[in-house]
């Protein structure tokens, strides 16, 4: 089944960074258009980031992780208050999985299984 998804390790505790929102915004001719939106589970987790209605087609894609909100709510001072992860959707029948590693000061990203 198709599907973009994500997960969020806070490597600077270790942990699933809980709490944190995400959006998912597909580029068109002129613009970006949301369509799809959560906030990571307990384990770090957003597994239905595509709204029901929505179909995966090819093209760019972006995530937008609200960094900012989830270090102030672990009273830390973050460098980033956002992170966005532009990628390319070449085969609409697969599953993208887009995992971030979120330390205060730094992140990664990497296409995930």
């Amino acid at each position: 089944m198709s599907a973009i998804t994500t997960h969020i390790l806070d490597v600077s505790s270790g942990s699933p960074a809980r709490g944190v929102s995400v959006t998912l915004e597909r580029q068109t001719l002129s613009d970006w258009e949301l369509i799809g939106k959560g906030v990571t589970d307990d384990d770090g987790r957003l597994r239905d980031l595509l709204d029901l209605e929505a179909i995966l087609q090819t093209g760019n894609y972006r995530l937008t992780f609200d960094t900012e909100t989830y270090f102030t709510q672990q009273q830390i001072e973050g460098f980033y208050p956002q992170v966005t992860v532009a990628f390319t959707v070449r085969d609409a029948a697969q599953h993208y999985h887009v995992p971030l590693l979120l330390s205060p000061f730094g992140y990664s990203t990497y296409r995930g299984s």
